[in-house]
């Protein structure tokens, strides 16, 4: 889905799983303290959407969700996870219901395969799965917005901000009432500050919700009955994950940012060392620098010096080994 605010003056467009919308407007720094002071909107209209209705979507998505959503108040924000049958994240739900119905937004690309997973396992329940994402736009609003919600349109509300799912027609409107406009890299610089995993990025084929700090926050310890929860009360109750994502701060004397998937080494061992870990999201911060996420090896000392590929990097705890 290509946005029509990529016509803004000074839009450069994001690429790869992000393509779609702008990585920035022209002022990377300028776009993060905006959003940090709490002005500005982040167009996400690439996000895939996907509802859930019908009598039974709470009773019915709490069997299959990592989250407890069978009593969600109307208009509380929450997340879930939706676990392979070894525990292995397969999809990042971020949902509200309405009263109505449970609006959520995935990743890029990723709806397709979330709602033919939920039309599999609907048997004889009274709910209908949609995709939404023709028809409807994810905005971020930063934390501290004062800006007013259209009416009738569902709003998200968490501590780092509020999603509007805006009818995709309203979108450009909308855009050149609300301004200024942040791109992405500006809204993933901020979610790199808070420590927030998203999948694709901070994830793999065997990524499991320990190592994230996903327990708690998109994972309800106290329900069961969801594919994958067996791995999940294992690790909990008897074991320790393998890895643990840790917050890196950049040397900020090199050029370039170390890519997703750049190998992480001990310092101490030199360039031939054993590989550690892997960068997730690394961005720059408009106070804090180079700054990244990363995936490390649970026994990795809290103190040790850490190189990505040539890019010396000290690591600050996000989840306790």
């Amino acid at each position: 889905m290509k946005s029509p605010l990529l016509a803004l003056p000074g839009a450069v467009p994001a690429e790869g799983v992000d393509e779609g919308v702008a990585a920035h407007y022209g002022d990377l720094f300028r776009e993060q303290r905006a959003l940090a002071d709490g002005s500005g909107f982040v167009d996400l209209s690439h996000r895939g959407v996907v509802t859930v209705s019908g009598e039974d979507r709470l009773s019915w998505l709490h069997l299959l969700l990592t989250q407890h959503v069978s009593d969600l108040p109307p208009h509380q924000a929450t997340e879930a996870l939706v676990l392979s049958a070894h525990g292995h994240i397969e999809h990042a739900l971020y949902l509200v219901d309405d009263g109505e119905t449970v609006w959520a937004h995935v990743e890029p690309g990723t709806q397709d395969a979330l709602v033919a997973y939920l039309e599999s396992m609907k048997f004889f329940y009274r709910v209908e799965v949609a995709d939404r994402t023709e028809d409807i736009a994810v905005v971020h609003l930063p934390a501290g917005s004062i800006a007013e919600p259209p009416e009738g349109v569902v709003v998200r509300e968490t501590p780092y901000g509020r999603d509007l799912f805006l009818p995709r027609a309203d979108l450009e409107p909308y855009a050149h009432k609300s301004g200024p406009a942040a791109g992405l890299l500006a809204y993933e610089a901020l979610r790199v500050e808070h420590h927030r995993p998203r999948v694709g990025f901070e994830t793999d084929h065997r990524t499991i919700p320990h190592e994230l700090g996903w327990i708690g926050t998109a994972v309800h310890l106290q329900k069961g009955c969801y594919r994958g929860q067996e791995t999940v009360a294992r690790v909990e109750n008897l074991g320790k994950p393998p890895r643990r994502l840790v917050f890196l701060h950049l040397d900020g004397s090199e050029v370039h940012l170390p890519p997703h998937g750049t190998e992480l080494r001990l310092a101490d061992e030199g360039p031939d060392g054993r590989k550690i870990g892997v960068v997730t999201t690394s961005v720059r911060h408009h106070e804090l620098g180079p700054v990244a996420l990363a995936l490390v090896k649970r026994n990795v000392p809290l103190d040790a010096r850490l190189v990505a590929d040539t890019t010396a990097a000290a690591q600050e705890v996000i989840v306790e080994p």
